[in-house]
């Protein structure tokens, strides 16, 4: 849900910015496209970092700005190419079809990106398990100093049988 909510501003912002540029200041209609994604894409990135995805990792914000940039990119090739496709191959030239092809161009672009998102940039983070009881270990008469207690029930050993048994659990997509 909070997913389409970013995506339908993203769209509202992308269509109008389209819209002005191809009307408003006589763009061409790929380079307005262009121009109008970028634009999306920005105010789409806040969106999902702030609001939607703000619990997920972001400790590699470098990589997960890289990462989203990238697959915006190639989201906004597949717009921009049903937008070339229908403008330059099928001569579908007028304000109406250009605004159509751009919808097909968008809704296929939004599949991949929603996809890309949310398996590459926006990762969840592990949430942990509680731990399995561990049976209490009885305590272990002191030895001698450089010899090891009885059994192997130091307590690093305890530390590390904990650690084994704990388990690692990803938290559920929203």
């Amino acid at each position: 849900m909070k997913f389409g909510i970013v995506g339908l501003s993203g769209v509202v912002v992308n269509f109008a910015i389209f819209w002005f540029c191809i009307n408003g200041l006589g763009l061409a209609s790929l380079r307005s496209n262009i121009a109008a994604t970028v634009i999306a894409i920005a105010t789409n990135y806040l969106g999902y970092r702030y609001w939607l995805y703000r619990d997920r990792d972001a400790a590699s914000r470098k990589r997960e700005i890289t990462l989203f940039l990238v697959f915006s990119g190639f989201g906004m090739l597949i717009e921009t190419g049903v937008l070339g496709f229908s403008q330059y191959v099928l001569g579908l030239d007028s304000n109406v079809e250009k605004m159509g092809a751009k919808v097909v161009g968008l809704a296929i672009a939004t599949v991949f990106r929603f996809i890309s998102y949310r398996t590459w940039v926006f990762k969840a983070l592990p949430e942990t398990e509680p731990a399995a009881p561990v049976a209490p270990v009885a305590p272990v008469a002191p030895s001698a100093p450089g010899v090891a207690p009885a059994g192997g029930q130091g307590l690093a050993s305890q530390a590390e049988l904990l650690l084994a048994t704990e388990q690692i659990r990803y938290a559920p997509a929203e």
